[in-house]
């Protein structure tokens, strides 16, 4: 369900509630409301995200994290709803983050991709959210990682995060997925395109989508071609490719077998242990520059900052001193 609909049985005042035990009792219950909220919290970096943080702690790492990314127009949305039909047969509970890109100008967004979802919104197993990118760079938004904690917490066996349309150096979802798929579609560059470098690295799956189209199979043998060119050691996993027609659900299962196919490795050799705990540290890492980046603010209300401003300015103290100082000043 979209985070608009909600079962008759969640009642109560959730809507503007910072009760978190509430909120996270309700979430595991199966409220969207809940769940919306949480988000909601998350994304606005509300005071009280550090007591969502560990409430949500002990039900961490339950959830299947899969990205799927690529250039717009490939059929991102149209294959992460049919990923959802395909996942919900299987009985899984799944959540969907769909990140779209926001103004530059206004910083609104029209957030349309669940549009492209509804046959999922009456869905009591399915959980879609929109969520802007808020001039973040990567595909992502910066609040995406907690928000998939929030959809673990609620009860999610699979999490899918649909990224913004993007280039070849927005590579992000591979830091927060467990797999990751890179959607291509025929007419969409040539033979030089497919060893860039880039996105095209990050693919534990190619899903080649459109393939009913014309140069289909020269996408596929390009993909192929580059994927040979790669050096892998023994045991290492090399990426599918897939075929699919995600507008007629064509090729879906294939993607589900190859996603479980790249699962059953990543348990097998520990690598997903490994990326776990490499998402982990990407977390703490940006929360910890957030904050500093904070204090670095509150410094320009006083004087220490426009100080060292002036002095280099004026070539009377170079900037990594004034650097230096500006730390020192701060305590680290």
């Amino acid at each position: 369900m979209t985070d608009e609909h909600s079962p008759a049985a969640a009642t109560g005042p959730v809507r503007r509630s910072r009760d978190v035990p509430m909120l996270v009792d309700r979430a595991r219950a199966g409220d969207p409301r809940a769940v919306a909220r949480l988000i909601t919290l998350v994304e606005s970096g509300d005071e009280v995200l550090p007591q969502v943080a560990a409430a949500l702690a002990p039900y961490a790492g339950h959830a299947q994290v899969v990205g799927l990314t690529g250039s717009p127009g490939v059929g991102k949305s149209t294959t992460t709803n049919e990923l959802v039909r395909a996942l919900r047969a299987r009985g899984h509970r799944v959540g969907v983050l769909a990140i779209d890109p926001s103004s530059p100008f206004t910083g609104g967004a029209i957030l349309g991709d669940r549009v492209r979802m509804q046959d999922h919104a009456t869905d009591p197993g399915v959980y879609i959210r929109s969520m802007s990118s808020r001039g973040h760079l990567g595909g992502l938004s910066a609040a995406t990682p907690q928000a998939v904690r929030v959809l673990e917490g609620a009860g999610c066996d699979v999490v899918l995060v649909e990224t913004v349309g993007v280039g070849q150096a927005e590579v992000e979802v591979a830091s927060l997925a467990d797999t990751t798929l890179v959607l291509l579609a025929p007419g969409m560059g040539d033979a030089i395109q497919a060893v860039k470098a880039g996105i095209l690295e990050i693919a534990d799956v190619f899903v080649v989508n459109k393939a009913d189209r014309d140069g289909a199979d020269a996408t596929v043998r390009d993909i192929q071609g580059m994927i040979a060119l790669g050096e892998r050691g023994p045991g290492e996993w090399r990426p599918q490719v897939v075929r699919a027609i995600a507008a007629r659900g064509e090729g879906i299962d294939d993607i589900a077998a190859a996603i479980d196919k790249h699962r059953d490795w990543l348990e097998r050799h520990g690598e997903l242990r490994r990326r776990r705990e490499a998402r982990a540290a990407a977390e703490i890492e940006a929360i910890a520059l957030g904050t500093l980046r904070d204090r670095i603010g509150s410094l320009r209300d006083g004087t220490q900052l426009p100080t060292l401003a002036a002095k280099v300015a004026e070539g009377a103290i170079d900037p990594y001193a004034a650097a230096g100082e500006l730390l020192a000043q701060l305590g680290t």
